[in-house]
């Protein structure tokens, strides 16, 4: 039976990133992708001025109304950017309302970069959001966001112990099944370190590092690590199979001289996605 999946996060009209990345990988992996909207924006952030961003915390509880007249059970609930403390507290009840039974749910804490809080998050949404994570199996923060959900000191490049540190930590704290940092470099590479609570394994998979700024890649490895893991892989691999899509899909756009404010070309790469979950 196929697969469903409802992805929680913003939609930005230009731009590759969040459901308009998210939809179309997960519907590549062979899954029936639903989409909940947090908010609905012009364009993305970065690089762009001007743009329209309208909150959609309303609209959300009437969508979720009329959920609740259907039958909706989903096998999977992957949620991303959520703009305020309401959001991150109405996803929570999602989860616990629509995953199906033996369902999966990756959260992705969206909310710091770079040592520090986005501008548009509060100490006191970062520890709500802490709790959202609790309702995981799966969590995906970068390195900033591991760091504040462990408050622990932020160093931007940690050597392997405190990675393991960490993860061993998130899966600890959370009670989540998987824990995956991405931002982790090592030996020259750039890519995601994992860990597997059921067996206690760690695994890292990483990619040439690109000095270029991409956008939204982020959205497209989770996305990628959602499909990978709904198609049956193991932590290890799943994340392998999400850092070489995200690196095929960034080396595409360098290939083909695509301007990068607008997103990887994550297009481009999902042949290769595809063949990498044997479909």
């Amino acid at each position: 039976m196929q697969k469903q999946v409802l992805a929680i996060n913003d939609l930005s009209c230009v731009g590759r990133c969040s459901l308009t990345v998210a939809v179309p990988i997960l519907s590549a992996c062979g899954i029936h992708a639903s989409a909940l909207p947090t908010a609905l924006l012009s364009t993305h952030t970065g690089e762009f001025t001007g743009y329209t961003c309208l909150d959609l915390t309303g609209e959300m509880r009437g969508i979720l109304d009329h959920f609740a007249t259907l039958p909706l059970r989903f096998d999977g609930v992957y949620s991303g950017f959520l703009g305020s403390f309401e959001q991150i507290e109405l996803v929570g009840s999602v989860i616990e309302r629509y995953r199906g039974p033996g369902g999966l749910t990756l959260v992705d804490p969206v909310m710091a970069d770079q040592g520090r809080l986005y501008a548009t998050y509060t100490d006191a949404m970062a520890a709500e959001m802490g709790q959202l994570c609790r309702l995981a199996d799966v969590i995906v923060p970068n390195l900033t966001e591991a760091c504040i959900l462990m408050d622990a000191p932020y160093d931007p490049e940690p050597d392997k112990s405190a990675v393991k540190r960490l993860l061993e930590g998130l899966a600890a704290r959370y009670g989540c099944g998987q824990a995956i940092i991405t931002g982790v470099r090592r030996d020259g590479l750039f890519g995601a370190a994992g860990f597997c609570a059921a067996d206690g394994t760690f695994s890292y998979a990483g990619a040439e590092h690109l000095s270029q700024v991409f956008y939204g890649t982020g959205d497209v490895f989770a996305s990628a690590l959602m499909g990978a893991m709904l198609c049956g892989k193991s932590t290890s691999e799943a994340t392998r199979i999400a850092v070489d899509f995200t690196h095929d899909a960034m080396l595409r756009t360098l290939k083909n001289g695509l301007p990068l404010r607008y997103g990887a070309a994550f297009e481009q790469a999902l042949p290769g996605l595809i063949r990498a979950l044997g479909l």
